[in-house]
Parts: C-alpha cells; structure tokens; sequence
C-alpha cells in the first residue's frame, strides 16, 4: 500500500481582468454591494478569439505542474480532469487534454462534481496510487464560466461570482505512508441538487430539441440558477463537518493545521470557517478578491499560489475542503 504525494503544482488564469466596476456597466450592481457580500473585487474571464477553452487552459496548467513535478509527460500514467464546463457536451476534456499534452494512450476520466470536483479527482487519483495501479497521475481542475453566465441584472446574484481559470497537480507514488495525502472524504446530498443547478440543455427536462423550437432566449434554465442564502447556509455547515471529520480520521486537531485551503466560493464563508477553527490569518488561504469563484479550478489555483508564496513547507499539515453543486462536499488532509 501506498500514499500519493503532490509532487508539481501549476496554475493559469486570462490576462483579461473584470473589475466590479465593468460588471457595473452591464448591470445595475456596484463594486460596494459585490465585495460586502462576497469579497470579489475582479475576477478573470477569457476573450473570444484568444484560444482560451476549458481544455487550453488545463493544458497550461498541466504544464507547469509536470515541469515542476520534474517528469516527462510520458512518466504520466493517467488524467483526471475535474469541470462542470466542458467544451463538449461530449467526449469530455480529460482525452482532450490526453491528446494536447501529446501523452501516451493513458486513460482519461471526467469528474463532475463542480465545486468539490478538485477534491474528488484528488481523491480517485489518490485510490489508483494507493492500490498500485498507477504511479504518476495528472490531475486538473479547469472551468470558463463566462461564456455562459447571464451578464443582466437578471443574472447578477451568479454572474458576478464566477471567474476563469485553471489549476493542476501531478500526484507520484509515496512509500513513506507518514506523507502524501492521508485520507480524503467525500459526501453528497442530492435532495438540494436544484438548489445550485443548470437545467438545460439536459436529457431530464430540456434537450437541444426543445431549445431549437422554442428559441427563447429569455428562458432562465439557460443559466445557472443559485439559492444563495440556502446554499451559504449548508455550506458553512457541511465544511466545518467535513474539515472535522478530515481532522479526526487521523487523530488531528484545529491546532495541528498549518494551511486550510477552501474552495473559494465566498470569502463570507471562509472568514465563518477560519472563525470557527480559530485559525490566524495566515493559516488560511484566500484568493477569491482577484479571481473569483472557479469552481472546480479554486483550490488548484489557491493551492499553487500558496506553495509559490512560501505558505506550503515540508512536512505542514494542509486541509482542503469544498462544498457545492449536487449538493457535494469533501476534504483532503495532506503531510506535505
């Protein structure tokens, strides 16, 4: 039996910066109003004719990562690409990337668990390596929000959320099982699912059949929906329970972290969380002011950022948690 250790980190964002001012030029909001209730203050999205694709922009990611990890890509042995944007409905961005990337004929998986998606994909990379399957796995996180959010008053409450971008881990095998990741844990509760959800296009409801003859451009299911105050609600509840359960599954406490790394969602939440721990400011990492909630590519970017900073050391306790979409939430505990 093995562990998994993240052994490269990369990160990529567009250079094209949205202010809350600029969203306030579309739609009546201000840069007061978003910050007090989500503490944004720009986030990035791409701009049409640059190339930038949920797939380009994991790709950019990967690279860093395996250049860091100090592999080749054909040392990879598998991709786990986490998103809830994919650029085709189908086949979904991890052959993609297979294919980008140039590597060997290694299998590619989806994960679509939107914001927990990262933690998830870490977390199946992390059972491959632990049972031996795999040595080396490309694991990514990478969403373009932008093109499809609702850019009118009528969306605002989502729209000035959600931000581009990308992030990637190379996790390699680990004999020594006092490092690595130690242990993840996954949850769900589908009953909330229509709490935070994209309706259409979808098999259940309204297919590409259904939009086509209706052409309705006004119908709201085209966008994604959000019950803000519902989903905050659970969120702060079912992070404190999952960081907790992290914590205890490996005789931990609140005092042997030495970086939380949360799913960027609203910086509300995690000011709430770092609260309830009694974490300093510098034992949580926060970098949602400049780019927003990326989804699936939060905690990735995050992560990347805090490594470059100096804030991830050898031999530091990291937690990772998410909440989100489904409703899903998970953790990672992590020996650096």
């Amino acid at each position: 039996m093995y562990n998994s250790k993240i052994s490269g980190l990369g990160y990529y964002v567009p250079s094209h910066v949205v202010s809350n001012d600029d969203l306030s030029k579309v739609m009546d909001t201000n840069d007061a109003w978003i910050q007090e209730r989500t503490g944004i203050k720009e986030r990035r999205h791409v701009v049409n004719g640059d190339g930038d694709t949920t797939t380009s922009m994991g790709v950019k990611a990967a690279e860093i990562a395996i250049e860091r990890s100090g592999l080749q890509k054909d040392e990879i042995d598998f991709v786990v690409f986490a998103t809830l944007s994919p650029d085709y409905y189908f086949p979904g961005p991890g052959v993609l990337v297979q294919r980008d990337l140039g590597l060997r004929t290694v299998g590619a998986l989806d994960v679509r668990n939107q914001c927990s998606g990262f933690v998830y994909a870490l977390s199946v990379a992390d059972q491959y390596i632990k049972t031996g399957m795999y040595k080396n796995i490309l694991v990514i996180g990478s969403e373009l929000h932008s093109k499809g959010l609702d850019m009118t008053t009528r969306g605002r409450g989502v729209s000035v959320i959600f931000g581009d971008g990308a992030g990637a881990a190379v996790l390699c095998r680990e004999e020594d099982t006092s490092k690595g990741i130690l242990s993840t844990h996954l949850h769900s509760e589908g009953e909330h699912a229509e709490q935070l959800a994209l309706t259409a296009p979808g098999m259940g409801k309204r297919w590409v059949t259904d939009i086509l003859e209706e052409e309705d451009s006004e119908n709201p299911s085209y966008y994604p929906y959000m019950n803000g105050q519902f989903v905050f609600k659970h969120a702060v509840a079912r992070f404190s329970e999952v960081i907790t359960e992290g914590l205890e599954a490996n005789n931990l406490t609140k005092e042997d972290i030495d970086l939380l790394v949360p799913h960027q969602a609203n910086l509300r939440i995690s000011q709430f969380i770092q609260h309830k721990f009694k974490l300093s400011d510098d034992k949580v990492y926060n970098n949602i002011m400049k780019y927003g909630n990326t989804t699936a590519a939060s905690i990735p970017i995050a992560l990347t950022e805090a490594w470059e900073l100096g804030k991830v050391k050898e031999g530091d306790t990291v937690v990772l948690a998410a909440f989100g979409s489904g409703f899903t939430w998970a953790s990672a505990i992590i020996k650096w």
